[in-house]
């Protein structure tokens, strides 16, 4: 039996305006607001070579130029940080510029998530492939990216990124019906719906933003006409992998329970940083003696 080959290469979408952000998007793309003091951006990227992929395709768009300026080299703020001896800042800013092989396509028309994976479609090729959205940021502690890896390569075809919410949020989600299987955490995939209604959800597992796709999903993609919202779905064309194994292998999902920081609202965005600062050796222990006052006061007036 031949072996599956290798995944190497990650597709990062972020050709999104990030309208739910303006002002602050205006002119400053959304994957670069910062979360504590790195672009949420550059906590996606790291989480792909953290899992063996080096070779990184970002989908951006108009107004996007920021994210390849970040993982660019910046010869003047170098030269500069190294003439006043602050290595530690100087090792900061050559981080993002070391981290990957990056390579950047635009998508001209936004047409939805699926037709950004479809941009990918010329760099890929004929392998396998994660794609990762960058309003969820996985703890690393958590390698939920490696266990899809290591699912896809078990049983060949798509795996999918789920998460059990609660019944009146799936609304909110791409939706997955599923079967067990031998491992307690990784389930058969056997439809998908996006942001269903509560009562028409087949369960309560939402998809949230990592994939690792078989590339016979390209040509579904390009057959695949618009769905919800008028944009071409990603859910859709995974609901026709899942309906037919003999088009591109079965469809499994990994069930997520480790530390999820959701950067897609403003209110998630900005626990995400309060939860992250609080776990940082460096900014954590003032913080959290800040932050205890800060409520325990905030409790107090409320109660007076």
């Amino acid at each position: 039996m031949a072996s599956r080959p290798t995944i190497s290469k990650a597709v990062i979408p972020a050709a999104g305006l990030g309208t739910r952000f303006l002002p602050a998007t205006k002119a400053t793309p959304k994957e670069m607001l910062p979360v504590v003091d790195k672009p949420a951006i550059q906590y996606v990227v790291e989480e792909a070579v953290s899992a063996g992929l080096d070779d990184v395709l970002m989908i951006t768009g108009r107004n996007k130029r920021p994210l390849e300026d970040h993982f660019d080299r910046n010869y003047e703020l170098e030269s500069a940080l190294e003439k006043k001896g602050d290595a530690e800042r100087l090792a900061k800013v050559q981080e993002s510029s070391d981290l990957a092989t990056m390579h950047y396509v635009r998508q001209g028309d936004p047409r939805g998530l699926g037709h950004a994976v479809l941009c990918a479609a010329p760099h890929v090729g004929h392998e396998p492939f994660a794609v990762l959205l960058g309003d969820d940021l996985i703890d690393p502690r958590d390698p939920l990216l490696a266990r899809m890896i290591e699912i896809q390569e078990q049983h060949g075809g798509s795996v999918v990124a789920l998460m059990e919410v609660a019944p009146e949020q799936i609304h909110l989600y791409g939706c997955a019906a599923v079967e067990a299987t031998a491992d307690a955490d990784v389930v058969k995939v056997t439809g998908l719906v996006e942001k269903p209604d509560p009562a028409d959800a087949p369960s309560n597992y939402a998809i949230i933003g990592r994939y690792v796709l078989d590339p016979h999903v390209f040509d579904i993609l390009r057959k695949t006409e618009p769905g919800r919202g008028g944009e071409i779905q990603l859910t859709d064309a995974l609901q026709q992998l899942a309906q037919d194994e003999k088009v591109g292998g079965p469809v499994h999902g990994v069930v997520f329970k480790g530390r999820r920081y959701d950067t897609g609202d403003r209110g998630d965005y900005l626990r995400a940083i309060v939860r992250l600062a609080c776990e940082r050796e460096d900014l954590g222990p003032d913080f959290r003696t800040w932050l205890r006052g800060y409520v325990g006061q905030e409790l107090m007036d409320d109660n007076a």
